[in-house]
């Protein structure tokens, strides 16, 4: 596994504001080298899950403050400018504790299984986005891959679970793509790309899944409409 992916699981497993291991450790505890070690923090650094201070160590970053502008009534689409037939393609399916951080934001503890799972979104054999979900196992007890690479996944967790998707948190910001998503998205490394995270609920209010997915700048256009009220 690469140096990137197991830090990235490692933030994972702490809270927010919290100091990551020296470099030394975490280099002799992945079997890399120093020098690839900072790179995949340098990586992170620039994804925003973890902050570098000179003399101080490696932290992972607290919840964000920013502001929101919220107008009275608003739609926001992200839709790719390419057209053809959805597919996906899973490139990694396991189930591991969901740690501290990831158990946090799921509401579970950090004991509990949760299926971590990476797919690649295509529109007819062009990459369009690579989508990362967190998804508690004890709703989802017999998921396969394949489930996940045909139909549509909360129609799955209506039929097959009784679970119905009630509301969803999405966030969407500029980002870059590594050379990792790169390689996969097929365009240059550090390309502008569009980074949305979302937090689903059901009915219950449960949270059935967080998704953090990394869109292609090149292939997608964000529409938005607002309605205001009457203010002078």
């Amino acid at each position: 596994m690469l140096a990137k992916e197991r830090l990235t699981e490692l933030v994972e497993q702490h809270g927010p504001g919290e100091v990551l291991p020296p470099e030394r450790v975490l280099a002799e505890q992945f079997g890399v080298s120093r020098p690839t070690l900072r790179t995949a923090l340098a990586e992170l650094a620039r994804a925003g899950l973890v902050v570098r201070q000179r003399g101080r160590g490696t932290f992972t970053t607290a919840r964000s403050t920013a502001p929101e502008f919220v107008p009275a009534v608003h739609d926001s689409i992200l839709s790719p400018a390419a057209e053809g037939e959805w597919t996906s393609r899973v490139l990694r399916f396991e189930s591991v504790p969901a740690g501290a951080r990831l158990g946090q934001r799921l509401q579970v503890s950090p004991a509990t299984e949760v299926l971590r799972v990476t797919r690649l979104q295509l529109v007819g054999t062009e990459p369009m986005a690579l989508e990362r979900l967190r998804l508690p196992l004890l709703l989802v007890p017999d998921l396969t891959a394949r489930d996940l690479e045909v139909g549509s996944f909360y129609r799955l967790l209506r039929m097959r679970y009784g679970i119905t998707v009630a509301d969803a948190v999405q966030t969407i910001e500029s980002t870059v793509v590594d050379p990792v998503e790169a390689e996969s998205l097929t365009v240059p490394p550090y390309s502008p790309a569009l980074l949305c995270e979302r937090v689903t609920r059901d009915g219950e209010g449960r949270v059935v899944e967080l998704a953090r997915s990394v869109h292609r700048g090149d292939r997608y256009r964000i529409t938005s409409r607002l309605t205001f009220g009457q203010q002078g």
